[in-house]
């Protein structure tokens, strides 16, 4: 059998290391090399091996805030022996290895860490419904956090001046950073019909925060009635 499928560029890459990008599109977790992977539920897309999943509670803290904010984390717990291969929607993958330090990432971009990592639910400061993507999760510790993008992120360094982000475009930051939400409409743009740029996120100080060129796919009805979104596969909020 030919076909341009049996390209090298096509095929699994062989690797004992616990995270490898198989593309720019997929990451693969060697659950067996390091004990159990977290995922956002939906992510996987293939496996091979004994791969157990099962969903993870989020503890009654956790769960207080779900309750409070209406907003939930739902995850899944893999363990088993063997590879799982994740992805979300055809998006940019990219890892960050933690060593005793932290990261905030936005719900919707979030696909995969070490089951290691502390994590916990966070509420931005000054949080104004309207802006909408106010939730995120917040790992720290030492381990590797698998993280999606729509197109390639860009990094911005924000200790050198004040940086703004459209919420729906900031992927991750430095956890010692805490954003604020900006309201940058004044009456005269309102009275106008507005920009289409009212809310961001306002970042200032040592660390960076990941963009991505994209504000996030519209949200589709479905034939249940419910909606979908970028995250179809279930972005980490919705």
């Amino acid at each position: 059998m030919r076909s341009e499928l049996f390209a090298e560029a096509n095929q699994e890459t062989q690797s004992t290391e616990r995270w490898v990008k198989q593309s720019s599109y997929m990451l693969r977790a060697n659950v067996a090399n390091g004990g159990d992977v977290l995922a956002a539920k939906g992510a996987m897309v293939a496996y091979q091996g004994q791969i157990e999943f099962q969903h993870e509670g989020a503890g009654a803290a956790r769960m207080l805030k779900k309750l409070v904010t209406g907003e939930g984390a739902p995850l899944m717990r893999m363990r088993g022996q063997g590879e799982v291969f994740l992805a979300r929607d055809a998006a940019n993958v990219f890892t960050v290895l933690l060593e005793n330090e932290g990261l905030s990432v936005s719900g919707k971009n979030l696909l995969a860490f070490d089951a290691n990592l502390q994590w916990d639910i966070k509420m931005l400061r000054s949080g104004n419904i309207m802006a909408g993507g106010l939730f995120n999760l917040e790992l720290g510790g030492a381990g590797t956090v698998g993280v999606s993008c729509e197109g390639q992120p860009m990094l911005l360094d924000c200790s050198r001046q004040p940086t703004f982000v459209d919420p729906n475009a900031a992927v991750c930051w430095s956890s010692n950073l805490q954003p604020s939400v900006v309201n940058s409409m004044n009456m005269r743009s309102l009275l106008r019909g507005g920009t289409g740029e009212a809310f961001q996120l306002a970042f200032h100080g040592p660390g960076f925060v990941v963009v991505q060129p994209s504000e996030g796919r519209q949200q589709v009805s479905g034939s249940n009635g419910g909606s979908s979104s970028g995250g179809g596969i279930g972005g980490l909020f919705e």
